[in-house]
């Protein structure tokens, strides 16, 4: 019983390790998965980005991200591009954990 327990509670925190949006900021674009441009205004963002503090904290696609220390850390690994048409993804900073989320759920694949 106890090792079924386990087990469970593994393949749960596997599960959202998994789905989780570790991001890591490398130096150059070659290194990147996913090109990204910071937007002036939420509404010309692809996705509403929130820094989440911890780990524990970062969602399954759907803007909050972790930045990691380490690129094995993450799931994902970003280069911040200096004009738009070289990014994939256009993104905007918010303020809040609830503003977090998709404007363009065409573009939401990139992450995953």
């Amino acid at each position: 019983m106890k090792k079924s327990i386990l087990i469970f509670i593994l393949s749960v925190a596997i599960h959202f390790n998994l789905n989780a949006q570790k991001v890591f900021s490398v130096d150059y674009a070659s290194q990147a998965d996913v090109k990204v441009f910071v937007v002036k205004y939420e509404s010309q963002a692809d996705l509403k980005v929130y820094k989440v503090k911890y780990e524990s904290q970062a969602g399954k696609n759907d803007g909050k991200w972790f930045f990691t220390d380490h690129s094995s850390q993450a799931d994902k690994k970003v280069f911040f591009v200096e004009y738009e048409s070289q990014a994939d993804i256009n993104i905007y900073f918010v303020d809040y954990e609830s503003q977090a989320g998709w404007n363009k759920s065409s573009k939401k694949a990139i992450m995953y």
